[in-house]
């Protein structure tokens, strides 16, 4: 399935090309922009990867047949495959594993440094990810989010913040594993209650948050306890999970115009069907997408195209 705005389209990669667009696109963000690390072969292929791309889902963003935009996805099933998720080498994640349904890895979210200006890629690739949500029953959505650089302390407010306000209930949160971060890091940086909670204020907090972490908050999410320090990367993550039942508590009004539409999610079973089907009805499914993705100027120009 194909969702389109004017000559933009998101939808999952289908083709080896398309596939090595987004590596090409990853390696000129994480490596070229960001100053990630990268072995001599990924250097001569300029393409960013691992060896959880093997069997990863690719969410695009396309403008005239071009990525300029895109979200790696890794559910149980790939996971199996690879022996684990991608967020497994700097967190323990045993709890959200025991989770019953299915549970998908969100990872390498970039946008093409040209496109990121008025936010369409960024609420388009929400979207995509939307329809994969639902159209793959994932109950449980997690994964990093990056800082850029390797000192945590400089976005103190932030990482304070999110500790007092949104850390994850006991039964899911995942923990940092101090033992996979490169020796050279003190362990004391991983610290998330930089600031005494008295110190932090939310607005300068906000301020120091990159995109991605506001709209993850401004989803319902929870965040796990610790920073890991991704040397390789030049970047420091927090841990974000997010029930998909509660986001679409936090969103069903946008949906449906009740508040309480969709309390039986992740009850019943069946529920996901239930709402899969009202969301690909050509009639409301989509409008409702549109709406809460996109801009009023964009949503008027959204269209599905079935493949």
């Amino acid at each position: 399935m194909t969702i389109k705005v004017r000559d933009f389209e998101v939808r999952l990669t289908r083709t080896k090309e398309e596939r090595k667009q987004v590596r090409q696109l990853r390696y000129k963000v994480f490596v070229e922009e960001e100053g990630a690390d990268a072995t001599e072969e990924q250097k001569n292929l300029r393409e960013e990867y691992d060896s959880y791309d093997r069997f990863a889902d690719y969410v695009g963003v396309f403008h005239n047949g071009k990525v300029i935009g895109t979200y790696r996805i890794i559910d149980r099933a790939a996971a199996e495959k690879m022996d684990g998720f991608y967020t497994e080498s700097e967190y323990d994640i045993k709890k959200l594993k025991k989770v019953r349904g299915n549970i998908a890895e969100m990872s390498r979210a970039c946008v093409d440094i040209e496109y990121r200006e008025n936010g369409l890629a960024m609420r388009m690739l929400w979207m995509g990810l939307a329809e994969y949500i639902l159209k793959n029953e994932i109950v449980l959505l997690f994964g990093v989010v990056s800082f850029l650089g390797l000192k945590p302390a400089e976005n103190a407010q932030a990482i304070s913040y999110l500790y007092y306000n949104h850390l994850a209930s006991p039964s899911l949160r995942a923990t940092v594993e101090i033992d996979k971060m490169d020796e050279s890091i003190d362990p004391k940086q991983t610290r998330m209650n930089i600031l005494p909670r008295a110190f932090v204020d939310v607005e300068a907090a906000r301020k120091q948050m990159p995109p991605l972490l506001k709209g993850y908050l401004r989803l319902g999410a929870k965040f796990g306890k610790g920073v890991f320090i991704d040397k390789p990367f030049n970047m420091y993550d927090v841990f974000a999970i997010m029930k998909t039942r509660d986001i679409a508590a936090a969103y069903q009004k946008h949906f449906t115009g009740s508040e309480n539409a969709f309390d039986k999610l992740g009850i019943k079973p069946g529920a996901w069907k239930t709402l899969w089907k009202v969301l690909v009805s050509p009639v409301t499914g989509l409008t409702a997408l549109a709406k809460l993705f996109l801009k009023p100027e964009d949503a008027e120009a959204v269209e599905r195209v079935e493949d």
